[in-house]
């Protein structure tokens, strides 16, 4: 219900998989330390005794004065007793131990005379072997337990610390060429060319040139950096390391900068090839200490501006990153001679669009009524990714309606199904809601018809989708433009604005359905004041600045506080004029917004061709002669 504009696909921040630093790491190996100890030193007490219980060594002596010993094995450090049976109640003869008293120069001739056996505890292979096992053991279970807690956090176990976890795919095994991608040809000509330099090197170092040590690729998620990275290794034919950024990083402080290293030995080893280094945000970001330091993260980007430093371009090793945020990372990265090349990977326009549509049904069954220039029109915004599941999903419902090839309608409905969900079609709305939704929808495309720099309708239908939209109105462009005018702009909100005007003047009340229109036009009107200096108050100065380009695009204000409130009123006087202007339309052509709001009730879902044919009818019968008025209206 609050789509205005064609839909743009959105994408699914940097997770530090360490963060622990070396206090950290040093706790939790004295804490097994002392537990293993702990356990060790209770297994040694139990061996030594043999299950029995200890006695005061003056308990011992008036034991041995009284005739209660039997016999007595004295070792280093301790003394075994067996006392004779019926001592302290028992049949059996009991086991207790003392500690030995090394100054008892009495203690020999005195169970000499009370007839005890006497032995000395030997060194035999038991007692060795028990005395090792009680200083080796602790180191071992040190050792299996700082193993297992490596594992669980993906370090590869004590013999993986410092060993890198790229993927390696040598010559061809990545199955990708440039052939493979579309849509992106500006990046892929950057990219052609370091390919020829890993080729022919020869030709390129005659004249004095080098090659590139790294190339930075950037740009939105799905718009294919990653597979471009591969069908650059694809087509050069040389050994590819991928891994992400994020693997890199784990809680012992060190374990980054290690395999930073073992990376490029590796590589190095393998020249000439590629190396690749996905999401390289994680372990890139700049070093502020304002903002408080991460010890690992640091370290592991220390090694690699060092690594890219050192490492020598002309035996062909080449180093690939790819980021959708380049505005966070350390500069040191990015000065020539590191990373010298920024490949940028925007979103496709309509004729790289309709490239990767082909590269994506060139396995699948199409019919004679594919058009995927209309395809193509109709997905302004969308990236490779989105291309490639609409194709996929349109392959999914022809399969689904019986038919054995993809047909144009399976297109269309693919491209609704990725941009705002499939039908719910359990979702029964009661009348009166079927009535809002229906002129609300109207409202939008009415004004849209009645406007000359508007986008035509292609489909109003009020079938809720699982994306929460309870209806929506799709435009297609008749061509793609690069900027937007003031007045396409103006023309924007008052469309925009269209739905919850077509509510106030039908039911006289409003409803929470313009949530989004709203969310929408504010989001216009504020760029229109602080970005693209059309506000009549503050004319050509920049308020805002933009954060996170290629994701979330947010613009962050630049201006003192009392700026910030006038900056409110403007974008809310704006705001009311384009509202003011939508009710005055649609209060003018009332009859025209009944007419096609009943006819959308009726049929739930109707063409931008049938709205067009009813909104032509419906105004010419207006302005008809009374007695041809009621003919034409029918």
């Amino acid at each position: 219900m609050n789509n205005r504009d064609n839909p743009t696909p959105k994408s699914p921040d940097d997770g530090n998989r360490g963060g622990m630093n070396g206090g950290q790491t040093l706790l939790i190996i004295v804490l097994a330390a002392m537990i293993t100890f702990a356990v060790v030193g209770f297994m040694r007490n139990q061996m030594r005794q043999g299950g029995s219980r200890e006695v005061s060594y003056t308990h011992f002596l008036q034991m041995v004065d009284a005739g209660e010993v039997n016999s007595v094995v004295i070792g280093n450090t301790q003394i075994q007793i067996e006392a004779r049976p019926g001592v302290g109640g028992y049949t059996e003869p009991v086991r207790f131990y003392t500690v030995r008293m090394d100054d008892d120069s009495d203690l020999i001739p005195r169970l000499y005379n009370a007839n005890v056996d006497m032995t000395r505890e030997r060194s035999d292979t038991a007692t060795v072997f028990y005395s090792l096992l009680s200083f080796i053991l602790p180191f071992v279970l040190i050792l299996l337990f700082m193993n297992f807690m490596m594992r669980r956090m993906g370090g590869g176990g004590i013999m993986g610390v410092g060993k890198s976890n790229a993927k390696v795919y040598i010559q061809k095994e990545t199955g990708v060429t440039f052939a493979d991608v579309a849509g992106e040809d500006e990046a892929k000509e950057s990219l052609t060319e370091i390919v020829d330099f890993l080729h022919n090197p020869g030709k390129f170092t005659r004249i004095g040139a080098r090659l590139p040590k790294g190339a930075l690729l950037v740009g939105p998620p799905g718009t294919g950096k990653t597979l471009l990275a591969k069908a650059v290794a694809g087509e050069a034919n040389v050994p590819f390391f991928s891994l992400s950024g994020s693997d890199f990083v784990e809680m012992f402080v060190g374990v980054g900068a290690s395999r930073v290293r073992d990376l490029f030995k590796q590589a190095q080893e393998n020249a000439p090839c590629i190396i690749f280094i996905d999401e390289i945000d994680a372990i890139g970001k700049t070093r502020d200490s304002r903002l408080g330091g991460n010890d690992e993260r640091e370290q592991t980007l220390n090694q690699l501006l060092s690594e890219m430093d050192g490492f020598d371009s002309s035996k062909g090793l080449l180093v690939l990153g790819a980021t959708n945020r380049p505005e966070i990372l350390d500069p040191a990265l990015l000065r020539p001679g590191r990373f010298d090349r920024r490949v940028v990977v925007e979103r496709p326009d309509l004729k790289g669009r309709v490239a990767i549509l082909k590269v994506h049904a060139k396995d699948v069954l199409m019919d004679d009524t594919v058009d995927l220039e209309a395809i193509g029109l109709a997905t302004s915004g969308a990236v490779g990714s989105d291309l490639a599941n609409m194709i996929n999903e349109a392959a999914i419902l022809a399969v689904k309606n019986g038919r054995k090839a993809v047909s144009q309608k399976d297109l269309f409905e693919a491209v609704e199904v990725v941009l705002v969900g499939k039908e719910k079609k359990d979702r029964v709305m009661n009348q009166k809601e079927r009535r809002i939704v229906s002129y609300h929808e109207v409202g939008h495309a009415l004004i849209s018809a009645l406007q000359k720099n508007s986008e035509p309708v292609q489909k109003i239908t009020i079938v809720p989708r699982t994306m929460g939209a309870l209806g929506y109105v799709m435009y297609v462009p008749e061509e793609e433009t690069y900027l937007k005018s003031k007045q396409e702009l103006q023309d924007m909100l008052v469309s925009l604005l269209g739905g919850r005007a077509a509510e106030e003047i039908v039911f006289g009340n409003v409803t929470t359905g313009a949530a989004n229109d709203i969310e929408k036009a504010t989001a216009i009107a504020r760029a229109m004041v602080t970005q693209y200096g059309m506000s009549g108050k503050f004319g050509l100065i920049g308020l805002a600045q933009t954060e996170d380009k290629y994701l979330s695009g947010r613009a962050v204000l630049n201006c003192a506080d009392e700026t910030a409130a006038q900056i409110d009123q403007e974008v809310m006087d704006i705001l009311k004029e384009s509202y003011d202007q939508a009710l005055a339309m649609l209060k003018e052509n009332r009859e025209v917004l009944d007419k096609i709001a009943d006819f959308l009730i009726n049929r739930e879902t109707i063409t931008g061709k049938e709205f067009m044919e009813i909104l032509r009818r419906t105004r010419n019968g207006l302005q008809a002669p009374p007695s041809e008025r009621k003919v034409l209206l029918v």
